[in-house]
């Protein structure tokens, strides 16, 4: 049966659509109350740019009939999980966020967990932050005598000398006690913190009236700690409603879902994820909320929505409020979560545009400073010795204006003696563009030189006498305070005249940072090794383990020197390798 025949045949009917691409692979799933009409307007009439990618590469589809509309949100959300469509809105495995819990038991524990079950244990959240669930767990954990330990062991622990647990693994408690801790803490995580903190700062008063400092210290950072995890509620309703108010953006492809927590009535988190999106804005955005619900969420007792299509449909599902808000305060925080939400889609695409600002259209830009084509690919060159010793060089590589660092260069300089750059110039040149010609592998598009005239004009000789390249090169010269002051491109060593303030002279300065960061490196590397080398290095059967022994054994080379067979013995080191090592020092010593 071919596309069209099957397209036909959809029924009128609510399910889930199935697409598939050439492979039979599903790239796509979607819901709809009406399969014939919507999986049909995918190949009819005109899309934009997101929704024709996907379409592009559709090659087959099936579909899955349900009873109902709310029956084909569910479904939907299953084939996501199941399939995890290159196409669709996939949350991440991991999105799940952490809970605070009393467990029920005799002698309960405050912990933090991923999963809501049904062990009547009480819990509290979602945290957006992990961060913050840890931390309320841990203030909770100083100011309330609850068990630490998930085993109770035979003696009391470091917790109960710091009176934060009642030590019910050797002492007998009262329920009572427990029943009043949970109490207190179940108001204060469901906002009521008032209490808490004026009891701690009566205590925290006494304290200091009996001079007993250090324990009013205590509480002085438990009463911050407080404020400071409490602070966020900073708007607040009228009623004590837990509920979640949902908000969303899309432009160019690209959405972002901004979740507020409400609780108790007051707003005390939000959450923000920011993804690629293919199909329907709507549609995409209420199989985000689907997906969110799925797993293990313990749920609000009202759901606050943007305009939407499916909400009678979540609502049924969910068997919780699902409001759509027309007026008044709910409605602001919907609003109020559109406009987060659209503040970040407008963030990421700003900083998209300050990244190609700071790469693309620097080069384009370098580009027709120089006169040359854009330098999709530039490889950079400096030198680095101390008084001529342990001479290297180094390459660093951009492409596209950002560093490619797995394309990096380090040169150990083999045939010059004393501080030349010149001459190192002209050898890393000749060893790094003999190999490229060798190996064919890519010219860059410029070459930049970490030095003045001399360098470039170094350079220039070994590529274009001794190679017969024709690469555009240019030198960076630096002023006194060794930032870079001109730039000086070609055989003559044109100056080329950039603004100091553009984009294109911003990228060469952080090239030429980079470049000498490298050198700089390498060399100290360099230097360090060479400075722990020593005779031993070069005998056969002394390897660095065995270096370190016998200089430790012995004190010095000299000291080596000296001993004799037997006294190698000590080392586990046989005679025939002692006669060698003695006879190679002893063989140095007359040269």
């Amino acid at each position: 049966m071919n596309f069209k025949d099957k397209l036909a045949l959809l029924p009128a009917k609510p399910g889930c659509y199935l697409m598939k691409d050439d492979s039979g692979q599903v790239i796509y799933v979607g819901k709809a109350k009406v399969l014939k009409n919507r999986v049909r307007s995918y190949f009819t009439g005109s899309h934009d740019e997101k929704t024709q990618r996907l379409v592009a590469n559709i090659e087959d589809f099936e579909y899955i009939v349900t009873d109902s509309a709310t029956e084909a949100l569910i479904l939907e959300c299953n084939l996501i999980k199941k399939y995890k469509p290159q196409y669709n809105i996939l949350l991440k495995d991991d999105k799940t966020y952490p809970y605070l819990k009393i467990t029920n038991e005799q002698h309960p524990r405050l912990e933090v967990v991923r999963k809501v079950l049904k062990d009547q244990g009480k819990y509290f959240g979602p945290y957006p932050s992990a961060q913050a669930a840890h931390e309320t767990k841990r203030l909770l954990g100083r100011i309330y005598p609850l068990r630490k330990c998930k085993t109770m062991k035979p003696v009391p622990c470091l917790y109960y000398h710091m009176s934060q647990c009642y030590a019910p693994c050797t002492e007998v408690v009262n329920p009572e006690n427990y029943e009043s801790i949970v109490s207190d803490i179940t108001k204060f995580l469901k906002g009521d913190y008032k209490g808490l903190r004026d009891e701690l700062r009566t205590k925290m008063q006494k304290a200091a009236e009996i001079l007993d400092f250090e324990r009013a210290k205590e509480f002085r950072d438990q009463i911050q700690a407080i404020e400071t995890i409490m602070e966020k509620q900073k708007i607040i309703l009228t009623d004590t409603v837990d509920r979640d108010i949902f908000g969303y953006y899309a432009e160019h492809g690209w959405m972002c879902v901004q979740v507020f927590y409400m609780r108790q009535g007051k707003l005390i988190e939000r959450d923000a994820s920011l993804f690629k999106h293919y199909g329907d804005e709507q549609e995409d955005f209420m199989t985000f909320v689907t997906q969110y619900y799925h797993e293990n969420h313990a749920l609000p007792k009202e759901i606050l929505l943007p305009e939407v299509k499916d909400a009678v449909e979540l609502e049924e599902w969910l068997s919780i409020k699902t409001k759509v808000p027309q007026r008044g305060a709910k409605k602001q925080l919907v609003d109020m979560a559109n406009n987060n939400a659209k503040i970040a889609i407008e963030e990421r695409f700003l900083i998209l545009e300050r990244d190609y600002n700071r790469t693309f259209k620097a080069i384009e830009d370098l580009a027709k400073a120089m006169n040359i084509q854009t330098p999709r690919r530039i490889e950079a060159f400096d030198n680095s010795n101390i008084q001529g010793t342990d001479p290297v060089s180094a390459m660093v590589v951009y492409i596209d204006g950002k560093p490619a660092r797995k394309e990096y260069r380090k040169y150990k300089i083999r045939t010059v003696v004393g501080a030349d750059d010149y001459s190192t110039m002209r050898e890393v040149i000749r060893r790094r563009y003999l190999r490229v010609l060798k190996d064919s592998l890519p010219l860059p598009d410029l070459i930049v030189i970490d030095g003045g005239k001399g360098q470039l004009s170094s350079a220039i000789d070994v590529l274009e006498n001794e190679l017969g390249l024709d690469i555009p090169i240019c030198g960076l010269k630096k002023s006194r305070e060794h930032k870079t002051e001109q730039i000086l491109f070609g055989k003559n060593a044109e100056i080329i005249p950039l603004e100091k303030s553009s984009e294109a002279f911003y990228l060469l300065q952080r090239i030429q940072d980079e470049v000498h960061r490298f050198a700089i490196t390498f060399h100290r590397q360099t230097k360090n090794k060479n400075t722990f080398t020593s005779e031993l290095d070069n005998i056969k059967g002394v390897g660095e383990k065995r270096r370190k022994a016998l200089l430790k054994h012995f004190g010095s080379i000299e000291g080596i020197r000296n001993a004799s067979v037997e006294d190698f013995r000590q080392l586990g080191i046989g005679d025939v390798l002692a006669q060698t090592i003695l006879a190679s020092l002893k063989a140095n010593e007359t040269k």
